[in-house]
């Protein structure tokens, strides 16, 4: 007796580096921008916050694809305590950079999955060791890939990876915006054929 197939997903994302990962997991999805409010809310820490983005992501995205699972994801970097955002610009990449030259950051991924079924959310951090970097090694790497659309200033797919001394993470896809692993684990739970 065949099976019937599982719900549509829906990435809640406009981010390329999100579809380019999901990808990865050879699922059809469709990606659909949504608008959220992204500024942080009075006294909230960054895990709370990329936390709550990637529930307010999934549910505007489940309100127009009503009988498919919604993948929201958020990330946010905690830098001792402050929470950095995407530049937007070179002059705000370089202060980042400097910011969390020779210190540990984490980079928080968070993940809900809103459908018909219900709702699913998990959290991956990672620790990055960033290397002392001179203002020359800043202003180099901006340059030369300004990842003036990543949380952190820097791509660690990239040229980024350079700007590391480690990385601690259960899993390597989250610091690139959207963690495999934990995301597959959910979707087979959820009854989707991956193997």
């Amino acid at each position: 007796m065949p099976t019937s197939p599982p719900p549509a997903l829906v990435l809640a994302s406009g981010s390329r580096y999100r579809a380019e990962l999901l990808a990865r997991l050879q699922l059809p999805f469709e990606a659909c921008p949504v608008d959220v409010d992204e500024r942080p809310q009075a006294g909230e820490a960054p895990l709370a916050m990329a936390t709550r983005l990637a529930a307010d992501k999934a549910a505007a995205g489940a309100r127009h694809h009503r009988q498919a699972w919604v993948i929201g994801s958020d990330q946010t970097v905690d830098c001792a305590g402050q929470c950095l955002g995407k530049p937007g610009t070179p002059d705000n990449a370089r202060q980042q950079l400097a910011l969390m030259s020779g210190r540990s950051v984490h980079f928080h991924t968070a993940v809900s999955l809103q459908g018909p079924g219900g709702s699913r959310a998990f959290v991956v951090s990672t620790r990055v060791q960033m290397r002392s970097l001179s203002n020359q090694e800043i202003a180099r790497y901006v340059a030369a890939e300004p990842a003036l659309d990543c949380a952190g200033s820097f791509r660690c797919e990239g040229l980024g990876i350079s700007l590391f001394e480690t990385i601690e993470s259960t899993d390597p896809t989250a610091l690139i915006g959207l963690p495999l692993i934990a995301l597959a684990a959910a979707l087979r739970a959820l009854g989707y054929p991956l193997p």
